[in-house]
């Protein structure tokens, strides 16, 4: 029987770290000899780390991450690797590096080159056109890169084909979103199945600015079962031994196959061959003792990606500690909540801010959260500074009411004192808005918008209530009070203020958010969906109206299909209206 040990090295990578992932790398492939694997795959741009954006402009870059690839070819004696590279000849290419015993056999060139949601690979990279495969242990292997296995038709069917490739080697960079896990894995069963082969999957792990990538690294038999699945938002190395000889049993079964190689071989050149190693004898290898992982509860899934997101960033940019604003409602708490998982309590700093309509309930809260979770907890009133500047601008302000400038002035009161806190101790400023809040622009610029991280930007109100109290059902005694769950939500920013003063609620908010924005459903069709017209008016206008401040907001970590920022890019200076003002 032909076999072949195989490790998928999901990895977390720190783009431009050139070194520091080489060194990971490096040592991956020395733990895989160790477990004697024949070969060992790691994700898409690992010696880089994706994306790189704009650093691929710079010549420099793509020639230091090819200086570093050699590094890695001489740690590759007696194993086949495939590595994440930037190739760089004419033009540059998002490469998979093949090296075998020390020495680089080829670099496959990505084909497909997404350039929709947040990627832009067209901007910089050119192309490839071959399908190459390499022969290990006579056990014949075509390599893709992340996009080539989403189509259809693409490298892997020219390989399986017009190369007779038994396993596909995918090396991955695909950024996670809720819902994307099960769809993903449809997908890759099915390209094994059409395809009969065996298909291993390699992800990359890890947050990157706003991305998250979750692992998950799998392999697929060629009827699209699942071998062996990687841990999620976890660095890990997932092996297993592929029988090779179930592949061609399963193809004697299929006689369309027969039918589409003819087809197929007499319309496309020569597949390129690379023999690596000729079939061996069979090593008496120690047995592998993989334990399945339990899939994560969809609550615990987003709330890992938000974790990971924030360690990340927070670590990644040479931070240490975090500064929050705590105001006994459920946002702030969420977010403390995360960052303290994510950091540790000793790395987390609140900061109460009351003011003359901060209610007695919302101390009491922001006291209680942060006895609960143990962190530091700094009051700093800010009634006399708001007295201060209502004085300042009398003369100004005469004969005028009071409205949203008065209110706004709080928040940019607080904002300054938390950026006061954040020059002076070098903390980082985690904001607390949620998506509802920045799509329909319900924050103040400067004001509570301000600081260097968003956590639950792209999080909506209504997952903010389910991801706490599924956090706080993972505790004995809750860590944020069951009242902050039951009180409305309010900004208090003027006496009894409530969000709904201004908002619709959010159950109802939400859904239309999530059509408008995330899915360019227009007034029409959302009107006959069901809701209501004047509130639909509504929302429209708000979330068009928004886009200057949401330019202007820090980034935060995308957990749905179309988050703002790279996923939704609308111009701000826009004269198309769906809703015309009257």
């Amino acid at each position: 029987m032909r076999t072949l040990r195989i490790a998928l090295a999901q990895i977390n990578c720190t783009v431009g770290d050139l070194e520091g992932n080489t060194e990971k790398i490096c040592g991956q492939i020395e733990k895989a000899k160790a477990l004697e694997a024949d070969l060992v795959a790691f994700p898409e741009m690992t010696i880089p780390g994706y994306p790189p954006e704009d650093l691929l402009l710079k010549p420099q870059f793509s020639h230091d991450n090819l200086q570093a690839l050699q590094k890695v070819i001489k740690q590759t004696k007696g194993i086949t690797a495939v590595v994440g590279v930037v190739d760089r000849q004419d033009d540059i290419y998002n490469g998979a590096a093949v090296i075998h015993d020390g020495a680089l056999v080829t670099i496959y060139h990505k084909i497909h080159l997404p350039n929709y949601g947040v990627f832009d690979e067209y901007r910089y990279f050119q192309a490839g056109t071959d399908c190459p495969v390499i022969v290990i242990r006579d056990v014949t292997v075509g390599v893709n890169i992340c996009e080539d296995l989403w189509h259809p038709e693409g490298p892997a069917l020219t390989q399986s084909l017009g190369g007779d490739a038994e396993l596909i080697v995918s090396i991955n960079a695909s950024p996670y979103h809720r819902g994307k896990t099960k769809f993903r894995e449809q997908m890759l069963a099915t390209r094994a199945r059409d395809n009969n082969v065996i298909l291993a999957y390699a992800n990359m792990v890890g947050g990157q600015d706003e991305l998250i990538f979750d692992g998950q690294s799998a392999i697929f038999d060629q009827n699209g079962n699942v071998i062996v699945h990687g841990r999620p938002f976890e660095e890990e190395l997932v092996l297993a031994d592929l029988n090779i000889d179930g592949v061609f049993r399963t193809r004697l079964h299929d006689p369309r196959r027969r039918k589409m190689k003819l087809a197929f071989m007499s319309e496309r050149p020569p597949v390129k061959r690379f023999v690596l190693s000729h079939r061996v004898e069979p090593s008496r290898k120690r047995p592998l003792h993989s334990k399945p992982h339990e899939p994560l509860h969809p609550m615990a899934e987003v709330y890992r990606a938000l974790t990971l997101g924030v360690r990340d960033y927070v670590s990644k940019n040479g931070f240490s500690k975090v500064v929050i604003g705590i105001s006994g409602g459920i946002d702030s708490a969420l977010t403390a909540l995360i960052a303290v998982d994510a950091l540790g309590k000793e790395n987390v700093v609140g900061v109460l801010m009351p003011s003359q309509y901060t209610s007695n309930a919302s101390e009491e809260d922001s006291q209680l959260l942060a006895k609960a979770l143990g962190i530091r907890l700094h009051v700093i009133p800010i009634k006399e500074v708001f007295q201060t500047y209502l004085k300042l601008f009398s003369k100004e302000f005469k004969g005028r009411a009071v409205d949203t400038t008065e209110e706004n002035l709080q928040a940019r009161i607080r904002g300054n004192i938390l950026m006061a806190l954040s020059n002076k101790f070098g903390w980082l400023v985690l904001t607390t808005g949620n998506k509802s809040e920045m799509s329909v622009g319900y924050a103040t610029l400067y004001g509570d918008m301000a600081g260097g991280f968003a956590v639950i930007k792209d999080v909506p109100k209504t997952l903010v209530y389910e991801l706490a109290s599924h956090r706080n059902a993972q505790e004995k005694r809750p860590i944020i009070p069951q009242r902050v769950f039951k009180r409305p939500p309010t900004a208090e920013l003027k006496p009894g203020q409530t969000d709904q003063d201004t908002l619709p609620p959010y159950a109802i908010l939400d859904p239309i958010v999530l059509a408008y924005v995330e899915e360019d459903v227009g007034y029409e069709e959302l009107v006959s969906m069901g809701f209501d017209r004047k509130t639909v008016e509504k929302v429209i206008r708000m979330v068009d109206a928004s886009e200057y401040k949401r330019r202007q907001a820090p980034i935060g970590i995308k957990i749905t299909p179309r988050a703002f920022g790279k996923d939704r890019r609308v111009p701000i200076t826009n004269q198309y209206k769906e809703i015309q003002t009257k």
